[in-house]
């Protein structure tokens, strides 16, 4: 019987890549966003790749419909469910103080309350299938917070909370709990957005860049599963800060997101 993967977001950007990978490897998909034109597209492109493709309208921020989407796409699967993406999220940048707080509280309810939906509703789905993984969409923001970006910032370091906090809880069940952090990509996520950080940076990672390493960090190598990583930076930036984070002075971590967001 084919693995399976449930993504939300799958209508565009990195969910949508990563839904073509997964294909391509012979998965079963399950796709899910709010966007139902592009998942129309995506669930014809993964027929044409010849992998089999569940899709269907999701808002993440209702538990009712996230428990019954994940019901639905288990049995068509075979009573599988081998891994489980938390790839919804949006992001909007400015300074704190502009931003309308109904614009903030909607970036905490779909990045923060929506992947407390879908790990809530998933985990029965994910204790049943040997060897399962989560994979929670985080960000390179999670390391340090980010000027102009504080919100968005501060459900990332949500996200890396939940990971660290269920792998250790979920690791006795067999269920493997991952957070993938990438800098800006490319995406329609970030059209528009201009702070400090993306003018000293740039928005150079694509969505194909983090649907890769999505892919290798299921399917790690032996030395990773020996390393026991729960956290995959992507792109040499993203790799070079987490890695200098944990040995830097937090004075050091702080001037350097100073420099690098323009406010020094």
């Amino acid at each position: 019987m084919a693995k399976s993967v449930f993504i939300t977001g799958a209508a565009a950007g990195i969910g949508r890549v990563t839904a073509l990978k997964f294909a391509a490897k012979g998965y079963t998909v399950g796709g899910y966003d709010v966007d139902e034109a592009g998942l129309a597209s995506l669930r014809d492109e993964i027929t044409k790749l010849g992998a089999t493709a569940v899709t269907g309208h999701l808002d993440v921020t209702d538990h009712d419909q996230m428990v019954t989407r994940l019901d639905e796409f288990v049995a068509a699967a075979g009573g599988r469910l081998d891994v489980f993406i938390n790839n919804a999220g949006i992001l909007v940048a400015g300074p704190f103080e502009e931003l309308a707080v109904p614009v903030q509280h909607r970036m905490i309810d779909i990045n923060c309350k929506g992947v407390v939906n879908g790990l809530h509703a998933a985990h029965p789905h994910l204790r049943r299938t040997p060897g399962s993984v989560v994979v929670n969409l985080a960000s390179a923001s999670a390391i340090y917070g980010q000027a102009e970006l504080a919100v968005y910032s501060a459900t990332k370091f949500f996200v890396r909370a939940m990971t660290e906090a269920l792998d250790v809880e979920w690791g006795p069940q067999g269920i493997r709990v991952i957070s993938m952090w990438p800098l800006y990509v490319q995406t329609a996520m970030t059209h528009g957005v201009s702070t400090g950080t993306t003018k000293s940076l740039g928005i150079n990672l694509t969505a194909e860049d983090v649907a890769t390493d999505i892919i290798a960090a299921v399917e790690p190598s032996w030395l990773r599963r020996r390393l026991h990583q729960v956290h995959f930076p992507v792109g040499r930036p993203a790799k070079l800060f987490a890695a200098g984070s944990r040995f830097s002075p937090a004075w050091l971590t702080r001037l350097l997101n100073k420099r690098l967001a323009g406010t020094e």
